[in-house]
Formats: C-alpha cells, sequence, structure tokens
C-alpha cells in the first residue's frame, strides 16, 4: 500500500414529517398495530461531501463516524473510504485479481461493527483500490474479456461486504512488471464501463492520478459521467480534477488531516464553497480528536464547529 504521509505528494424535511404523520393516523384509524417509522437521521441542511480516507492498517474505519457537526449533529463526513484493497498479477494465470492484505481484509470480515456502525449514521462507505507494485493495474487489461472479469471481482466485494462502491487510485503499479503490457487506451474505458454496468446504483470515484486518469475514452465511449466523484490527488494543494464532470462531483481540495496545515484546509473549504465545488477530499483520519483541525474547515463548509464523541 502507498505512503501518502508527505505533503504535495499523492497517495491519496417538513414534507416528510407531514407525510409519515398522516401515515401514522391512518394506521390508527384502521387499528393497524405496525411501529411507526424511525425518526430521519440528522443530516446537514447544505454544504459539500466531506470525505474522509482511513488507512486501516493503523486505523480504525469508526472513526470517521465520531465527528458530528455542532449545529444540527449531522455528520461532518459523508463519505469513509477503507484504504486499501490492491490489484495484484497471479503470473502463473497471468491474470490481475483482487487483493485484501490481513488488515482490510479483518475490516471486510468485521462489516457488522467496522462498516454498519458508520452506514447506520448515514455514512456511504467505499473500497479504494490500489497498484501493488506487481505490474497489474487499471490502465493495461491486454482485453475487454480481461477488464470486464476484474469488474466481475469489485462488484461480487461491494455485493458481498455490503459496500457503497469503490474508489480507483492508479498507483504503484509497476506496469510491465512480471512480462504484463504498458497501459494502453482501451484497458480503463473497458473496466469501468463493465463495473458502471454490474452496479448501477453505486459509487464509483477516481483518484486523479496515474495512467487511468489519462485515458477516460476510447472507441467512442467516455466514461467521465460513469464516475460519481473525482478528486485531486495531491495534498496540501489546490488542483481541479481533469475529468468531465460538474462542479458538484469535484473536489479541487486535498487535505491530509493534521499534516495539511490549519490555516490551507480552511482556505481551502472557503475556496470550495466560493467556487461552487461539491466534494472536500481529506485523508488520514486517525483515532486521535482532530476536532479542532476539523472545526476549521466544517466552519467554511457548513458553518458550524465539529463535535468529537469517542
Amino acid at each position: 500500500m502507498g505512503d501518502r504521509s508527505v505533503n504535495f505528494t499523492p497517495g491519496r424535511g417538513r414534507a416528510r414529517k407531514a407525510v409519515l404523520a398522516f401515515l401514522a393516523a391512518a394506521a390508527l384509524v384502521v387499528g393497524a398495530t405496525a411501529t411507526a417509522p424511525a425518526a430521519p437521521l440528522p443530516g446537514k441542511q447544505k454544504g459539500p461531501t466531506s470525505v474522509a480516507y482511513v488507512e486501516v492498517n493503523n486505523n480504525s474505519m469508526l472513526n470517521v463516524g465520531k465527528y458530528t457537526l455542532a449545529k444540527g449533529g449531522g455528520n461532518v463526513f459523508d463519505v469513509a473510504v477503507i484504504f486499501a484493497a490492491n490489484i495484484n498479477y497471479d503470473a502463473g494465470k497471468q491474470s490481475a485479481y483482487l487483493y485484501f492484505n490481513e488488515n482490510v481484509q479483518r475490516v471486510l470480515d468485521d462489516a457488522a461493527t467496522q462498516i454498519r456502525p458508520l452506514q447506520a449514521k448515514g455514512i456511504k462507505v467505499m473500497l479504494s483500490v490500489l497498484g501493488n507494485h506487481e505490474g497489474a493495474g487499471f490502465a493495461n487489461f491486454p482485453s475487454k474479456d480481461a477488464a470486464s472479469a476484474f469488474a466481475e471481482q469489485l462488484s461480487d466485494a461491494v455485493s458481498k461486504y455490503g459496500l457503497d462502491g469503490i474508489d480507483f487510485d492508479d498507483e504503484y503499479a509497476e506496469y510491465g512488471k512480471n512480462g504484463t503490457g504498458q497501459p494502453n487506451d482501451s484497458s480503463f474505458v473497458h473496466l469501468v464501463s463493465a463495473l458502471r454496468d454490474d452496479m448501477p446504483d453505486k459509487l464509483i470515484s477516481l483518484y486523479d492520478i496515474g495512467p487511468s486518469a489519462e485515458k477516460l475514452s476510447y472507441g467512442g465511449v467516455d466514461v467521465s459521467s460513469k464516475f460519481n466523484y473525482a478528486w485531486n490527488p495531491w495534498y496540501g494543494q489546490w488542483q481541479v480534477p481533469n475529468i468531465s464532470l460538474p462542479k458538484s462531483s469535484l473536489s479541487p481540495a486535498a487535505v491530509e488531516i493534521g499534516n495539511t496545515p490549519p490555516n490551507t484546509a480552511a482556505d481551502f473549504a472557503k475556496q470550495t464553497v466560493a467556487d461552487g465545488y461539491g466534494v472536500y477530499l481529506t485523508y488520514n483520519l486517525d483515532g486521535s480528536d482532530r476536532h479542532d483541525y476539523i472545526s476549521g474547515f466544517t466552519r467554511e463548509l457548513y458553518g458550524s464547529d465539529a463535535v468529537y464523541t469517542p
């Protein structure tokens, strides 16, 4: 898995209540005994989507759910990303396969205690997939069938572990190693197209780096619109992702919590709102109480301090 510990380097209403009240009253009239629906989860009234990558080799996914907004009680973070699974290479079969190290596997196997509590709070949980120095990457599948086979592995993992989507991070593949091919124009387009077909209602995001991020169109097919989000991979810098998505899906801000200077993180949040971007990316949320640091950007994003609950 990649080391992202250095700055400037990549890694990476009312209407509803009225309806419920009417239904509850109607149930009483006809003598129904079913329990009333649960109250809706607290949420943000407005503001960008906040994303938190978690290095699960060292930290718990549950840290993402420990931060709420002082005003309204909504979650600070809307999306939690498990960092990271890998794309590995089987030299015998000459094919790529999805690999989980022991820490990622533990999180997935313990989904009931590591993932479901976040989802119960309304936080989406995605799985990031990263190269692993074996020559296999998203950009060098030799055929459409090979790309589709890996897409099926990804969608099967999302289904098996009850995840909300996949994040692509094309780093550390070392294309050409173990006799693998160099990046080609069709590979990533086939992969993303197949994955979107396999999971039409799930999230797909792009960590905007590597050969894959430069090969989004092939044979008249542009896969840009198949992504829900794309974000800047350079922590401590402001850079608009080079992909044809609306501003609401982009994060030019990239912040490493505790390492990017607090004033920079706050300035990026202010610029995110001022320029109309819809996503704010953070990386390396750990188990420390970071509410002072996080409040610096939540005040700009949501007009509220952050609250930490251990």
